[in-house]
């Protein structure tokens, strides 16, 4: 057998151990380790396994990943959330679906000191539905709009998908993150668009509340002033090149612990359970990624890749043609499996093809982000919708699906517009150096 055969059949093999429900970091790693022994022999595979796994966990640039989770993690214990939805509340809860608008704006500000999608949705939604429940609101727009505003956990900074997306490329996380900026303030707006243009056609959806004066919004900003201070002290630093990412990620984790402390929002009970659900979150994020390493250097040993890359480069079609191809099996792609695998899985065959064909592996990576958010949400794997069903069992999962749907139309508009724009991404970054 040919190396590039051997290529195609671990990908198979891969593809049936997901099938069987095999955890993903033990798939990607038993494939590469078979595929590498049969290709190198089974002492460097062995070889192959141990430092990856070793070098994956004693790893500084990797202790980036769970410094930022545990930085969400203590943001939610010491209630920033809360404070952030309220006070988005107080500024459109007046308006036609103000508490969804309200819940999108929030998930927005969370995201600024989260890094996950499916902890984005579960924390607001624990916040926002009952809220919701209690002002009569249509539970399909009121699930759909958490399930899918969550999303923007995962686009804007930091992002746990773009810190794996620059380790697996190489590439810069701080200009990743940057590059995250812009589309995750644009698609925040699109949504609280999307909401507005429901609730008008239907004014039942959501009904207003009790407009606020100005003096009470103005007072109610104070609340945003935690996570402002959290996102400008761990990302601001970053970006400004006063911290290394993982430093960023350890101030801003120990910034979210005295915020707690400072407010006496913090228990020693709350700080324990969010201590621990962040650092086996963040276990599994690393051993996924050994897992990926050992795969990738399967791919590149069987040569599959590049001969890939070498023969879509010599095709005859346009460059946009074979990137939309790219794009449309991550879309589809994301229907079936975790979005974080599949790029994991992915991106060593697909990144070569990307460069050989120019395209910027920063804009690259916005764009897995975006797909990956369409990802979570769509049936049948949609996680956080899953998530949402969770914290609202009485909600047919169907009603929940429903619900996403007018906001997957808002991602996949702005994924066709960053497509043929790409400079939206990309403008921020090309300031750095």
């Amino acid at each position: 057998m040919s190396a590039e055969a051997a290529g195609v059949v671990g990908i198979v093999a891969l593809l049936a151990l997901f099938l069987l429900q095999v955890p993903i970091a033990f798939a990607l790693a038993a494939v590469g380790f078979g595929g590498f022994a049969y290709l190198a022999g089974v002492d460097p595979a062995m070889s192959l396994l141990a430092q990856e796994i070793y070098d994956t966990f004693s790893s500084y640039p990797l202790s980036v990943i769970p410094m930022f989770i545990l930085m969400g993690s203590f943001a939610y214990a010491s209630g920033i959330s809360e404070r952030l939805f309220s006070t988005t509340y107080t500024w459109v809860g007046g308006l036609r679906g103000g508490l969804t608008m309200a819940t999108v704006l929030a998930c927005a500000g969370f995201a600024a000191i989260c890094g996950s999608t499916a902890a984005t949705a579960a924390t607001m939604g624990k916040i926002a539905l009952p809220e919701m429940k209690k002002y009569k609101y249509d539970d399909t727009l009121a699930t759909g709009t958490v399930a899918s505003a969550g999303t923007l956990g995962i686009l804007i900074p930091p992002s746990t998908v773009l810190i794996v997306y620059a380790i697996l490329t190489e590439e810069s996380i701080g200009k990743l993150f940057i590059a995250g900026i812009v589309p995750g303030i644009i698609l925040s707006l699109m949504f609280v668009a999307v909401v507005g243009v429901l609730c008008a056609r239907n004014p039942k959806l959501g009904p207003p509340g009790e407009p606020t004066a100005w003096r009470a919004k103005l007072k109610a900003t104070k609340g945003i002033t935690d996570a402002a201070l959290l996102f400008l002290l761990a990302i601001g630093g970053l970006m400004l090149g006063w911290f290394s990412p993982t430093q960023a990620g350890a101030i801003g984790a120990a910034g979210a612990l005295l915020i707690g402390v400072f407010r006496g929002t913090l228990t020693w009970k709350s700080f324990v359970e969010t201590g621990k659900d962040g650092l086996l979150t963040g276990a599994m994020v690393l051993f996924i990624i050994a897992g990926a390493i050992v795969f990738g250097r399967f791919m590149a040993v069987s040569q599959l890749p590049f001969a890939l890359a070498e023969w879509v480069g010599s095709l005859p079609i346009p460059r946009m043609a074979v990137i939309g191809v790219i794009l449309l099996i991550y879309f589809i792609g994301g229907f079936f499996m975790d979005s974080m695998a599949f790029m994991v899985v992915t991106l060593p065959i697909f990144f070569p093809i990307v460069l050989k064909l120019g395209f910027d592996p920063i804009w690259f990576g916005v764009m897995m982000v975006l797909l990956g958010e369409m990802g979570v949400i769509t049936p049948p794997v949609g996680v956080n919708v899953f998530v949402i069903k969770g914290i609202a069992p009485e909600v047919p999962l169907g009603q929940i699906f429903k619900g996403i749907f007018p906001f997957l139309y808002a991602l996949i508009a702005l994924t066709i517009v960053i497509l043929f724009v790409p400079e939206i991404a990309t403008f921020l970054p090309s300031l750095v150096k």
